[in-house]
């Protein structure tokens, strides 16, 4: 499902909740809600949104200011030569494929990304990796690793060789830590994986 919509027209999860909150709080007028920030659509994971005009840009600087904690599992394919290591690579963001690619140094209209990762287990053909971020850029995970030859589950997009059944990949955003934008209190959600044989096998 797409966080917010697009030219496509499908159904959004803004939308699904801000209609959601209306039945739930019996209001007769518009509900406000803001995005603070998204999700590729078939990535899973925790979301936040802003249910006043005041909390949004209180929650958008926690973004901008990367004060945040932003942690990701991924299942990925290939050979991991380290079982953690922080990666660093310049992206460029390509519109018309919806896509980025990254580069070792810096190129013409390149952004700077980062991110560290560690393994958390080995599977027969499969990797879970726990991947913190250190900068927020369009496809960031799954450009950077896979221009380390890393593939995530899935992801026809970066490498994959074949779709999962649902059309998701197998990038879950895990962990969200933020400060409560009224009662300025540190706050950590974290998201179940999507029930799935794999997910689950890696719990095990």
């Amino acid at each position: 499902m797409l966080v917010q919509g697009d030219k496509t027209g499908d159904g959004s999860l803004l939308d699904l909740l801000k209609a959601y909150i209306k039945k739930r709080d019996q209001k007769t007028g518009n509900v406000y809600l803001g995005l603070v920030h998204r999700l590729d659509r078939p990535t899973s994971g925790v979301l936040v949104f802003a249910k006043s005009s005041k909390a949004l840009p209180r929650l958008n600087k926690q973004f901008a200011e990367k004060t945040t904690r932003k942690v990701y599992w991924a299942m990925v394919s290939g050979n991991i030569e380290k079982p953690q290591d922080t990666l660093k690579h310049y992206l460029v963001r390509k519109p018309k494929q919806n896509k980025s690619y990254a580069f070792p140094r810096e190129v013409p209209n390149s952004k700077f990304a980062e991110l560290s990762y560690s393994t958390l287990k080995k599977m027969d053909r499969y990797t879970l990796l726990e991947v913190t971020l250190k900068t927020g850029r369009h496809h960031q995970i799954r450009a950077q690793l896979c221009a380390e030859g890393l593939i995530i589950k899935g992801d026809l997009k970066y490498g994959a060789s074949r779709p999962n059944k649902d059309g998701s990949i197998h990038l879950h955003a895990r962990l969200l830590t933020i400060v409560h934008p009224t009662l300025k209190k540190e706050m950590t959600f974290t998201a179940p994986t999507p029930v799935d044989a794999l997910w689950h096998g890696a719990m095990e």
